[in-house]
């Protein structure tokens, strides 16, 4: 049985839909357009998979969730209500707080180069990139979970769509991206110029120069995503500062 708050206020009643623990990163999820099982689950991949289980059945309960079986009769697709859409622009205004008035440090227990992968994947320019195959290789070292200190990914853009693996798919690599986790993140989540992290040396771009002079553009490394918020500036100051950071960028990455 649901513990409640025991009261009637408004508030109190949104918290008992959203305010258990994962519920809202799992609404993250489907927010981004993630409506099966395991896509959901990459999202989210500290929370067990029957935990998971357990919290879209609740949320289908609570009306925030409808489930269909799929086509091919195995597994389920996962959507939002009408009641569960409604929450977007919460769930927004919370990522847009956290980023104004939470803290900017990333702990190293924090850091999650599958997360990071994942998150660009569902956030990539695609109208930006070229019509042919793309492979892109990223070389992560400075790893903290686990044994590994270093982990290769392989981020493939064919036909408008975007594949991820961490085996080798045995294509040519058209640009590898070596970086330190830390500074990789602390770039595509906008605390730090992509053009600093170059300089430093904790992140380096290898292979065609047209591709690596247009790849930041590609996953939005401008902290374009971070500033449309419309954080730290007004509109203006944004724009012409993005335009700085982007030329910038793409005279010292296509140095």
């Amino acid at each position: 049985m649901r513990k409640g708050y025991g009261q009637f206020c408004p508030v109190a009643k949104a918290a008992e839909v959203i305010g258990d623990r994962w519920n809202l990163l799992v609404l993250r999820e489907m927010l981004y357009g993630n409506r099966y099982f395991n896509d959901i689950s990459r999202g989210v991949p500290l929370m067990s998979r029957a935990l998971l289980v357990q919290r879209l059945k609740e949320l289908e309960k609570l009306g925030i969730v409808v489930s269909h079986e799929k086509e091919t009769g195995q597994g389920y697709e996962y959507v939002l209500t009408p009641a569960g859409e409604a929450l977007r622009p919460i769930i927004e205004a919370m990522g847009v707080w956290a980023q104004q008035w939470g803290s900017e440090q990333i702990a190293p227990e924090d850091l999650d180069d599958a997360l990071l992968i994942w998150g660009m994947r569902r956030r990539i320019n695609l109208e930006a990139i070229p019509s042919q195959k793309i492979v892109l290789q990223f070389d992560f070292r400075g790893l903290t979970k686990g044994r590994k200190t270093h982990r290769s990914w392989w981020m493939i853009f064919e036909d408008g769509e975007v594949d991820m693996c961490q085996k080798d798919p045995g294509f040519e690599v058209d640009v590898l991206i070596s970086a330190d986790l830390s500074a990789f993140t602390h770039v595509w989540m906008g605390y730090t110029h992509l053009n600093l992290a170059l300089k430093q040396g904790t992140i380096c771009f290898e292979g065609d120069r047209d591709l690596v002079r247009q790849i930041p553009t590609w996953l939005y490394l401008n902290g374009e995503w971070r500033y449309g918020m419309g954080i730290d500036r007004s509109a203006a100051q944004l724009m012409q500062a993005n335009k700085c950071v982007a030329m910038e960028c793409n005279e010292t990455v296509g140095a």
